[in-house]
């Protein structure tokens, strides 16, 4: 008892910690307030490894050990933040890695509009105008639709159009279609949440027109059509086509929604983008409002995009809730500049995704070989993956880099890549650490051939 009464009594004191070199450091990083936190955790850390009968360093080395806990600690918020990262895992829209990366023109506009901007000012009239009038009107021309509104994400859009809808009373949708996605967004919960009484019809993989139309009743408010963004039901399947559900919603008085989920634009298939319908067939097929994402397939920044009718877009715009759910000017500013490019039928040139989507395999195989010149690694042919809930069934033919070292498995060299700066995002198959350039930018080549010649154990 009296030994660990004695090496108690050795721990440093919070005050004593505070006034080493590396503790003013951090002060200059984290703020006074911060770092003395950080400290007393610290020394309550040691306190109780002493107490407990724990190996811990005697004498100075209690106080090597607290500074090496402290920047640890300190190390380790750091990196919890937002940073800048390099995705070489040739999933394009990474959920995780915040899904589809910002076009130059996007990113110039945030900056435009971080300070004062005309969000909701006329500059022509000098009055009060419109808060994301040129972005609803860039979405009218480029899906045909009357009237369009502009909400956080996808989930607020469904929410907002069932509340508003279909709030009091039922809403049809199929079975096959009451998908899950990412981030624990169910259709049943928003459902719930809305308001609205879901009446499911037809069965897992096949329904039938008939379903649908034995179910509508007085309590009936909406007739609701979701693409399964995640997953297809293949093989003995069925499902009415839209303008059938359409046809059937008009002759019962019902609005149709859809929830398209990733919002292509135009159509990408000639790039291998399949299964994802263009909002524009959607409307023009008889859909009365359509819910689309501003961060998929359009390839700009988290937003729930809706079109349709002006008199359903209309009614969505006056209710209470769109004003709790509506984009703020960052999103707006970098979502209108992403819809010019579309517009101008430049978002191969200007949208991230876009290219992305366009490279051949050969092209980022001339990429990959001109990188690795002279580096101990190997090409492979692999796949690239569009992500985000998007195109499950798509594929995308692209070489990859494979990465092994003698002494070092995968787990590690997985690590290091990761915990560079910048950090640089790989993936792990059969014991080889694996880099797709499809999803790494031009002027992120040079830090990846870094760090692949520090790893292979080869100067640059």
């Amino acid at each position: 008892m009296s030994n660990r009464n004695d090496n108690l009594r050795q721990v440093p004191s919070v005050d004593q910690l505070l006034r080493s070199d590396a503790a003013r450091e951090l002060r200059q990083r984290v703020g006074p307030r911060r770092a003395t936190n950080i400290a007393r955790s610290v020394i309550a850390e040691i306190r109780a490894l002493v107490r407990d009968g724990s190996e811990a360093p005697a004498g100075n080395g209690l106080l090597a050990e607290a500074i090496r806990r402290m920047e640890a600690t300190a190390q380790r918020e750091s990196q919890a933040g937002i940073k800048a990262v390099i995705n070489a895992t040739g999933v394009l829209l990474h959920t995780n890695l915040g899904r589809a990366p910002l076009s130059q023109a996007a990113r110039d506009a945030i900056a435009e509009a971080a300070r004062y901007c005309s969000l909701e000012y006329d500059l022509v009239s000098g009055a009060r105008g419109g808060r994301a009038a040129r972005v609803e009107s860039l979405l009218q021309d480029l899906t045909g639709a009357e009237d369009a509104l502009v909400v956080n994400n996808c989930a607020a859009a469904a929410l907002l159009i069932l509340t508003v809808l279909a709030g009091d009373g039922e809403t049809i949708v199929s079975r096959g279609e009451l998908v899950e996605i990412g981030g624990d967004f169910r259709v049943p919960d928003v459902m719930a949440s809305s308001g609205t009484h879901m009446v499911e019809v037809g069965t897992t993989n096949r329904t039938h027109l008939q379903d649908y139309q034995r179910a509508i009743n007085t309590n009936t408010r909406l007739i609701m059509r979701v693409h399964p963004s995640n997953y297809r039901i293949v093989g003995f399947a069925s499902s009415p086509e839209r303008a059938e559900l359409a046809a059937l919603a008009r002759e019962a008085g019902l609005p149709l929604y859809e929830d398209a989920g990733s919002g292509q634009l135009a159509d990408l298939r000639k790039y291998g983008v399949i299964d994802e319908p263009v909002v524009r067939d959607i409307i023009e097929s008889g859909a009365d409002v359509v819910s689309f994402s501003g961060d998929k397939l359009l390839g700009s920044v988290q937003a729930g995009l809706i079109v349709g009718r002006r008199a359903i877009v209309s009614g969505l715009r006056k209710h209470p809730l769109y004003r709790a759910l509506r984009g703020d000017k960052i999103r707006l500013a970098a979502l209108e500049a992403t819809l010019v490019s579309h517009q101008r039928d430049v978002a191969q040139a200007e949208v991230p995704l876009v290219h992305m989507l366009s490279l051949t395999a050969d092209e980022i195989e001339q990429r990959a070989r001109s990188l690795v010149d002279g580096l101990q690694v190997e090409l492979l042919a692999g796949e690239s993956a569009l992500g985000g809930g998007a195109g499950s069934t798509s594929t995308f033919p692209t070489m990859l880099i494979a990465v092994t070292h003698p002494e070092k498995p995968a787990q590690v060299i997985e690590h290091e890549l990761r915990n560079y700066s910048p950090p640089i995002i790989a993936r792990i198959s059969n014991g080889k650490v694996l880099l797709d350039l499809r999803t790494v930018f031009d002027d992120q080549l040079p830090a990846i051939r870094a760090a692949l010649a520090t790893i292979c154990n080869k100067s640059v």
